[in-house]
C-alpha cells in the first residue's frame, strides 16, 4: 500500500494580496537598501510559515495566476474588469516571492490562461486520489473543491486564524454540497469577480431554490412551481445563468504537471537564509526555526 502523503497547495496570490495590504493601508512598504518594497513578501512568508505549522504537510505547492486574461474572459469579456492594476509597490514583489518559494524549493505553478484556481482544483483532484490535500486560500470559490480528501482552510482576520472545511462537516457548516457552491454563484453571480448571474436573484433566494430543488436543472423543470417574479428573472437571464455556471466552475483539467517527489517539504535554511539576506527580510529566521 502507498504512503498517504498530507499535501499543502498554496494560492499565492491570497497570500501576497493579503501581506501586502495588512500592512500597506499605514504606508508602511518596507523598503530594502536597493529602495525594492517588501512588505508582501514579508506578509505572505508569516501566513506560509503559519500554516506549515499549523498543518504540517510532507508537501507543498505554490500556484500563482499567469497574467490577468484567462479562459473567462473569451467565454464574457467583462469578467474580472472591474480590477484595477495592482498597487506600483506591490508588482516587484510578484518575481520576488517566487524566487524565495525557489529558495524553499516549493514548486510555483501556474498555466497561461488559466487562474491559479484552475491549477489548485487539477492538481488537488491529481494527488486526492492517493494523498490528503489541504488547500490554503482566502477565496471562498475553492469551497467547490471540497471532498473526503480535499480540505480548503480559508484564511480569517489576523494571522493563524482558519475555517476549515472538510467533506464530513461541508454539509452541516454550509446547508449545501460543494458542488452546490458552484450553482449557488450561478443563480447570484459574483460581484468580485463581475458576473450578474440572474439579476435580482441574491444569496438567499439563491440558497432557497438550491435547498428546495438540488440543482439548476431542477429548478428549470419546475419552472411553473415559482413565484411569477422569480420565474420571470430566470426565464429573462436564462443565458447568463448558463453563462455564470461556467464561469464559476474551477476547470480541473489544465495542461500541467508536478510530480509529488518535487514538492516534498524540506527546508534548507541555508539557501533561505541567503535569500532573506539578500532581500534584507529580517525577523523571520525565529518562525523558520518552528517550520524546519
Amino acid at each position: 500500500m502507498k504512503q498517504q502523503h498530507n499535501v499543502l497547495l498554496v494560492d499565492g496570490m491570497a497570500l501576497l494580496f493579503r501581506g501586502f495590504y495588512a500592512t500597506s493601508f499605514t504606508g508602511n512598504f518596507m523598503l530594502n537598501s536597493k529602495g525594492s518594497p517588501t512588505n508582501g513578501i514579508f506578509g505572505f512568508l508569516k501566513y506560509f510559515l503559519n500554516a506549515v505549522e499549523t498543518f504540517r504537510p510532507s508537501h507543498v505547492i505554490c500556484c500563482w495566476d499567469m497574467g490577468s486574461k484567462t479562459f473567462r474572459n473569451e467565454l464574457y469579456t467583462p469578467y474580472k474588469a472591474n480590477r484595477g492594476e495592482p498597487p506600483v509597490e506591490l508588482i516587484p514583489q510578484f518575481d520576488m516571492i517566487k524566487e524565495v518559494m525557489d529558495a524553499f524549493d516549493v514548486p510555483n505553478v501556474g498555466t497561461a490562461g488559466y487562474e491559479a484556481d484552475d491549477c489548485i482544483g487539477t492538481l488537488a483532484r491529481q494527488y486526492s486520489q492517493n494523498h490528503q490535500v489541504t488547500i490554503l486560500t482566502g477565496d471562498q470559490d475553492i469551497l467547490q473543491l471540497v471532498d473526503e480528501r480535499i480540505s480548503v482552510a480559508i484564511m480569517k482576520k489576523g494571522q493563524g486564524n482558519y475555517a476549515l472545511y472538510q467533506g464530513d462537516t461541508f454539509m452541516e457548516e454550509k446547508g449545501i454540497t460543494p458542488y452546490q457552491v458552484i450553482e449557488l454563484k450561478a443563480l447570484m453571480g459574483d460581484a468580485s469577480d463581475n458576473y450578474p448571474g440572474v439579476k435580482g436573484i441574491g444569496e438567499k433566494t439563491a440558497l432557497k431554490l438550491l435547498m428546495e430543488y438540488g440543482s439548476i436543472e431542477a429548478i428549470l423543470d419546475n419552472l411553473d412551481k415559482l413565484s411569477k417574479g422569480i420565474r420571470n428573472k430566470i426565464e429573462q437571464n436564462l443565458d447568463m445563468l448558463h453563462l455564470s455556471r461556467k464561469l464559476a466552475e474551477i476547470h480541473c483539467e489544465v495542461p500541467l504537471e508536478c510530480a509529488l517527489e518535487d514538492a516534498l517539504w524540506q527546508v534548507n535554511k541555508d539557501s533561505i537564509k541567503k535569500k532573506f539576506e539578500e532581500l534584507e527580510l529580517r525577523g523571520l529566521s525565529k518562525m523558520l526555526s518552528q517550520v524546519g
